[in-house]
């Protein structure tokens, strides 16, 4: 089981368009790594044995092929898989072509030899957002809905349960129960949002599900028969929005959340003898504390802790005395935790700054030795686990890298041999991929910031240098940019631009005080960072200093607009897609209207200096781009609304620059339609060949 901890889930949340804040559990934070492309294949890797040279990591001679649009528009056709405790079964995400649009379904496999038990399919723009086997034969499943390809797909609270074979379904919880549950003469329908908090160690069918009401200002947690629908109250705190920690014999002892005025974390725990909840002062938690998992016998807990917005130490804390006790730190990341089989123990932490690099906990513990024996086979890419049965014999993990979208395979302890059971994107060779490079960058103001710098294959001479596309990610706060594989960088790449990405001030991965350094700074520091290390590539002979063009999605889309404006002369064109470029009208849009969380964050990552915020936005300085640009929106994106980027158009047609204009009125945030898709980087490649010449 692999937890990753992503900073400022409550801030990406509200950013990227949601309202009141959801509860969000660990096992909904996904890793990147197992959200991917998959196909299906079948190998068998015996160990011990020698490196599988020619799977990962066979440098060949580079592959000048232009690859098919079509390879690297793929969506994840299977990912996020789910090893039933018998290990009998796989539960996987399936996207099938459905309408002009590759639509996910939950479909479980039947192993070792593959074959579909069942395939469940929700009605349009509903998807499989998380689920989890609750027994060997029973699975849990959260809804969300699909608002657009460049967002994550956004819960709408309800769980559902389900056998393996699609039958015995149950409605548990949601604003739909009344009409979708076989018992719904007993629960009205339910206002509200639920997500789940833990499943019993005796993994009898139930669960216990976190719950708080839309009109309630309480948190309610519930243990839930998912066969019967049935419930039975545990606790609830009058406080909305938090998410529920368990121990391992089902007792919650803690509730994390966000205060709704000030938008800042807050902790509660759980008296064990009275069973009273108490606020935990910062002073006392430090300023980041976030509890993960308890020990088995309950005496212990593992969490995250910072006492002052440093990257987080991952410790274990006793729950008699205290006492914490510092298992890993960084001084300059944030980490992520590899966990070994049940009782789930940590073996490993992760920093994802560059290349993920692995730290065991104890070098010679059963699974370290494990992971390294895997690692060894698959040189140049990472080993991650994610599943084990209850036996502790058989082990689901994941298989990924810069260049190759990924596996997973099962290992089998006893037989020594693991068997692949799908295969990422199986239409891109890794040969034919682009290394990203890990980079650095002195800031003007000394920030160290770092990045990736994705370079063409085909280059001829040491010293050539590339036409750059600068490609900023969205967020801008609690989001960065990973080494494994992208996409959108390595099509461009492929296509004969290096593309340079930073982790600007204000992205996740290095602490809250990293973070805050990007706040009120969207249209300063921010972009102070990105142009200081396009003219670091520039500098260093990299990249033509001469052929430069911006490109990015989301608060990526607003930066490609902004970056012109602050350096007029540094840019040949701009490409703008789903952005924000009216700052003050954020303030304006219905999700900050209608949420105190929403208007607590963006006073305290944008604040309302009027003046300041016509300077950092694109549409009140566009009489300042003077070069090419190209406008991507849809009609249905809220969470950058529309009027975004009719106020941009029309501020660049009256500057006498009419930009270039795909507008397309069912689309949300990101385009689904697989031709929309193929169509944008179809012009994607002839618009930089017209700007920046031809690679």
């Amino acid at each position: 089981m692999a937890i990753d901890y992503h900073d400022e889930v409550v801030t990406l949340w509200l950013f990227l368009g949601g309202g009141d804040l959801p509860s969000l559990s660990g096992q909904q934070q996904k890793d990147y790594f197992l959200e991917r492309n998959l196909m299906f294949a079948k190998f068998k890797l015996v160990l011990p044995m020698f490196s599988l040279l020619f799977f990962f990591g066979f440098e060949s001679e580079a592959q000048n092929r232009v690859v098919p649009i079509e390879d690297f528009i793929r969506q994840d056709t299977y990912s996020n898989p789910k090893l039933s405790p018998d290990g009998n079964h796989i539960a996987i995400k399936v996207r099938i072509m459905r309408n002009g649009r590759l639509t996910p379904t939950l479909t479980i496999y039947h192993l070792p030899e593959l074959s579909i038990v069942s395939t469940m399919a929700l009605p349009k723009f509903e998807v499989p957002l998380n689920y989890s086997w609750v027994s060997n034969t029973r699975l849990i499943m959260t809804k969300g809905i699909e608002v657009g390809l460049r967002e994550a797909p956004r819960a709408t609270g309800e769980v559902v349960a389900v056998d393996f074979d699609g039958k015995r379904f149950q409605y548990l919880f949601g604003y739909d129960n009344f009409r979708s549950s076989t018992k719904g003469d007993r629960y009205g329908d339910d206002h509200g949002y639920g997500s789940l908090a833990g499943i019993p160690e005796s993994q009898n069918g139930s669960i216990f599900l976190g719950t708080h009401l839309w009109r309630s200002n309480s948190s309610s947690l519930y243990e839930i028969d998912t066969v019967k629908a049935s419930r039975k109250l545990i606790t609830d705190i009058p406080k909305k929005g938090l998410t529920f920690h368990l121990q391992t014999n089902g007792v919650p002892r803690f509730a994390t959340g966000v205060d709704e005025e000030t938008g800042l974390r807050t902790i509660h725990r759980r008296d064990e003898q009275t069973g009273n909840w108490k606020l935990i002062p910062n002073e006392e938690s430090g300023k980041r504390y976030f509890p993960l998992l308890f020990t088995k016998d309950d005496e212990s807990f593992y969490a995250f802790s910072s006492s002052s917005g440093e990257p987080s130490a991952f410790v274990i804390e006793s729950m008699k005395t205290g006492n914490r006790r510092i298992l890993a730190k960084n001084e300059n990341e944030e980490l992520s935790i590899e966990w070994g089989e049940k009782p789930y123990t940590p073996f490993a932490v992760v920093t994802h700054g560059g290349i993920p690099q692995f730290q065991y906990l104890d070098e010679n513990s059963a699974n370290a030795l494990l992971h390294k024996l895997l690692s060894k086979q698959f040189p140049n890419a990472i080993v991650h686990f994610i599943d084990f049965t209850d036996d502790g014999n058989k082990l689901l993990f994941g298989v990924s890298s810069d260049r190759d979208p990924g596996s997973f395979y099962l290992f089998d302890k006893k037989a020594g041999t693991a068997d692949l059971l799908f295969s990422v994107n199986a239409e891109i060779d890794p040969n034919e991929m682009a290394e990203r490079r890990p980079i650095q960058v002195q800031s003007r103001d000394g920030k160290m910031i770092s990045g990736f710098l994705t370079l063409p294959k085909s280059a001829k001479t040491h010293d050539q240098k590339f036409p750059l596309v600068v490609y900023p990610h969205g967020g801008p706060h609690g989001v960065k940019d990973v080494w494994y594989f992208d996409e959108d960088a390595q099509f461009l790449a492929n296509r004969g631009y290096a593309v340079l990405q930073i982790n600007y001030r204000g992205s996740a991965g290095r602490g809250d005080n990293f973070i805050e350094l990007g706040y009120r700074e969207w249209g300063g520091k921010i972009q102070d960072d990105l142009i200081d290390a396009v003219k670091q590539v520039v500098k260093e002979g990299i990249a033509d200093g001469t052929r430069i063009c911006t490109y990015g999605a989301s608060f990526g889309g607003y930066s490609a607009l902004m970056l012109p404006v602050r350096e007029p002369n540094l840019f040949k064109c701009a490409i703008g897609y789903a952005g924000v470029y009216d700052l003050s009208y954020i303030f304006e849009e219905e999700r900050t209207r209608t949420s105190k969380a929403a208007v607590a964050f963006f006073d305290r990552t944008l604040g309302k200096d009027l003046e300041q915020l016509a300077g950092f936005s694109p549409s009140k300085q566009a009489h300042k781009i003077k070069i090419p640009v190209w406008l991507i929106h849809g009609g249905k994106d809220d969470v950058a609304p529309p009027e975004h980027v009719y106020r941009m158009r029309e501020a660049l047609i009256k500057a006498g620059n009419k930009p270039s204009w795909t507008f397309e009125d069912d689309e949300g945030h990101g385009f689904y339609d697989v031709q929309r898709k193929k169509a944008l980087y179809e012009k994607l490649e002839s618009f930089l060949a017209e700007h920046l010449g031809k690679p």
